[in-house]
């Protein structure tokens, strides 16, 4: 068997290093793409709950929150340069050390999770576009919603749901196959635009109630024991909870970070997660006290301060502004799918098959498989406890990430054989046993077993946000004890 023959079923162009001529993400795309993992509605909701609902200060918050990020930021960073350096994405690095044939079950894992969190997210988003599809038929006419054809439902939804969900996957799904460069441009402008949103949303909560907004802000600021004892846990629990909020996009960072110029826009770029950070919880708490205070003073009753954007917008009086916001909400959601879950799922599937998929065909794949997910999701999945199951696969990829680095920069000292990547000769340098690298495969398991128990063992659920990172540990540990000899 030749070395081009060998070469021929782990090849595919969507996976090949990249061309140094083609890397032109920069720092200012990386602040869009940190920009658009916090933009979600669940980033909104998580980060003005930790500021308000909990009744917690301000700055152990914004203390806690940083912590948090700052790990992400050196972990990306140790994730994002072998495949900066490299050009190859995630489940390429991933044969270095589980072997040719090991890294495309091993990736798989995280393409599980995502395609199902994109069926999920899709479902989601088909929430917002129906909302604006009823609001246009209301307008239309007012009692259009009352005839029988839309109180029809078939799997927990009416025709108008239907109609939102084919949609949102169909969009979604034309625009992420279009390339990284289509990719890159969204990502760009779907940060600058909800930024743009919060913007406008924050100055017409401001216009009327500035001065009620600025004192209920200004009670929020106690820098009296900040550092005390009493808030110490606080502190590592919120930085436990911003950590585990941004733990699904490190493990695959290098997806992204292979188009990235250089080292030095990757760090740059990295370090403005925590100014998206910093930007967005700002926008958060003021948007949602200043809600509160409108919802009071215009006698509109709520048993709680309301942190989810629909639900806000669902009590304004304002069918324009529910336009607004729907639009800003949609492109925050979408562009948060793109990075979470559509191109990790891409990029799995593509090294599983390599010589059969392409950006098209994949589509097709995570399309059909979307709708099956978001179809399925009211009526059984999310009656099931599949969550579970799904944290459960996620468990596994704080312990991929602590072999990879352990790999690249302990045991082969940041030396790559760009050739034998793609190589099934079994001389090449990661053919191992039969294309597994067992060494790798156990410290997996062991890993594993130590982060999946934070979620199945009631004794130790307190260690939940930390999972990650724990099992990250005790993987590169038994990696480095195997590999190194």
């Amino acid at each position: 068997m030749t070395q081009q023959k060998a070469n021929i079923h782990l090849t595919n162009w969507e996976i090949v290093s990249v061309n140094p001529s083609d890397k032109q993400w920069t720092w200012k795309t990386l602040f869009c793409f940190w920009g658009n993992s916090v933009q979600s509605i669940i980033g909104f909701s998580l980060i003005a709950s930790l500021y308000l609902v909990y009744d917690l200060n301000f700055l152990v918050v914004l203390i806690g929150s940083l912590i948090g990020s700052v790990f992400v930021y050196f972990l990306c960073n140790l994730i994002g340069k072998p495949s900066q350096r490299h050009g190859i994405p995630f489940p390429v690095l991933l044969r270095t050390s589980f072997g040719i044939q090991g890294a495309k079950y091993v990736s798989l894992l995280r393409g599980l999770v995502g395609v199902f969190m994109f069926g999920v997210q899709t479902f989601f988003i088909s929430k917002s576009l129906g909302y604006l599809i009823r609001i246009a038929l209301h307008s239309y006419d007012q009692s259009i919603l009352d005839k029988e054809i839309f109180l029809i439902f078939f799997f927990a939804m009416n025709v108008v749901d239907w109609i939102a969900f084919f949609l949102s996957l169909m969009i979604q799904v034309f625009l992420f196959s279009k390339g990284h460069n289509f990719n890159k441009s969204f990502i760009n402008f779907s940060a600058l635009f909800v930024y743009l949103g919060l913007i406008i949303f924050l100055i017409i909560v401001l216009s009327e109630y500035a001065v009620s907004i600025s004192n209920s802000f200004k009670s929020l600021l106690v820098f009296e024991n900040i550092f005390s004892k009493n808030y110490f846990f606080t502190i590592i629990s919120i930085a436990g909870t911003i950590f585990a909020y941004f733990s699904i996009v490190i493990v695959n960072f290098g997806d992204f970070s292979r188009y990235v110029k250089n080292e030095r826009e990757l760090n740059i770029g990295n370090l403005s997660l925590l100014l998206n950070l910093i930007i967005f919880s700002l926008f958060s708490v003021l948007i949602v006290m200043g809600s509160d205070i409108i919802l009071k003073n215009n006698l509109i009753e709520i048993d709680r301060i309301l942190t989810n954007p629909t639900d806000i917008i669902g009590k304004f009086n304002n069918t324009f502004l529910t336009i607004i916001v729907i639009f800003f909400i949609l492109f925050a959601s979408a562009s948060t799918n793109l990075i979470a879950n559509y191109v990790p799922t891409q990029n799995s599937l593509l090294n599983f098959f390599p010589k059969s998929l392409n950006i098209k065909n994949t589509s097709i794949v995570i399309a059909f498989v979307g709708l099956i997910i978001g179809a399925l999701w009211t009526p059984m999945l999310s009656q099931i406890g599949i969550l579970s199951i799904v944290d459960t696969i996620g468990s596994f990829f704080g312990p991929i990430f602590g072999i990879v680095i352990t790999d690249y920069y302990l045991v082969n000292k940041t030396k790559i054989n760009n050739k034998d990547l793609y190589s099934s000769n079994n001389e090449g340098s990661y053919f191992f046993s039969n294309g597994w690298h067992i060494k790798g495969i156990y410290a997996l398991i062991i890993g594993f077993i130590f982060s999946a128990s934070t979620i199945w063992n009631i004794n130790m659920n307190f260690l939940q946000s930390y999972s990650w990172l724990i099992g990250a540990l005790i993987s590169s540990i038994t990696y480095y004890l195997l590999a190194s000899k």
